[in-house]
């Protein structure tokens, strides 16, 4: 899943794209390198991020989103937990709704319902906003599998056809919560879950390996997703999908049997 941000203050990538047609060429380029989904995301959910009114979402997310649609190059899914932006994406072609606040809205249940899409329901402790001022468990992998297995059931049985569970690498977690749930990605992968692992330029990698900027953060964040991949991921977010496309084949040829 390659990642296209539209916003000003993402933590990597923010305000690369003066434009539609930029942020439209840039997906092109990111399926050719062999992305199967582009993720469109209109606001920035790194920690300390301020909120964003859904009109100003939208305005940045509707335009290429009905443009990459008409370029039917990959999978298009909306990063929003905006039930309004969810539902003019999902009119404008939308194939995916990505809620990082794990569909806790029940109008967000509604309209993916409705239209008869998947979702990746994603886990986060708070808000963005204060996500990472004191986040705490008492058993992370517990907490979190639990809210994750339980909103992807309660979404089924509303009518929603098929989910992805993300454990949220990063929202509202310190670097030994993120390193257990990575740890137990293969756990999580079981029966009818499928896990996407979005660590792509962290900050866990910059503590995990020394702090660098968000874009020299490929190599960690490679070395995570082909963990999670080696666990049972079937997804992995990331901006660098060329690098991890390559990285993805040779793994899988090393271990063919």
């Amino acid at each position: 899943m390659g990642v296209i941000n539209l916003t000003p203050d993402s933590f990597s990538d923010g305000g690369a794209f003066r434009g539609a047609s930029e942020a439209v060429e840039h997906g092109k380029r990111l399926a050719r390198a062999g992305a199967l989904a582009l993720d469109v995301g209109g606001e920035s959910t790194r920690p300390g991020a301020d909120p964003v009114s859904e009109e100003v979402e939208a305005e940045r997310v509707i335009p290429v989103v009905r443009r990459l649609v008409r370029e039917e190059c990959a999978l298009i899914s909306v990063d929003t937990s905006k039930p309004g932006v969810a539902l003019e994406s999902l009119r404008a072609g939308a194939h995916l709704i990505n809620d990082v606040r794990g569909l806790r809205d029940p109008e967000m249940v509604r309209v993916c319902s409705e239209a008869g899409v998947p979702v990746v329901i994603m886990h986060m402790q708070g808000e963005p906003r204060t996500m990472q001022q004191a986040p705490a468990y008492e058993d992370v992998v517990a907490e979190v599998h639990a809210f994750l297995r339980e909103a992807s059931r309660n979404a089924r049985e509303s009518g929603i056809p098929d989910t992805i569970v993300d454990p949220g690498i990063g929202f509202g977690k310190r670097v030994e919560d993120n390193l257990a749930l990575l740890r137990a990605v293969g756990e999580l992968a079981t029966g009818r879950n499928k896990v996407l692992v979005g660590a792509s330029r962290k900050g866990l990698i910059a503590s995990l390996a020394g702090q660098t900027p968000p874009d020299q953060r490929d190599p960690g964040s490679l070395a995570v997703h082909l963990h999670a991949a080696a666990s049972g991921a079937a997804l992995v977010r990331a901006h660098d999908v060329s690098g991890h496309v390559q990285a993805l084949r040779v793994w899988e040829r090393l271990h063919d049997a």
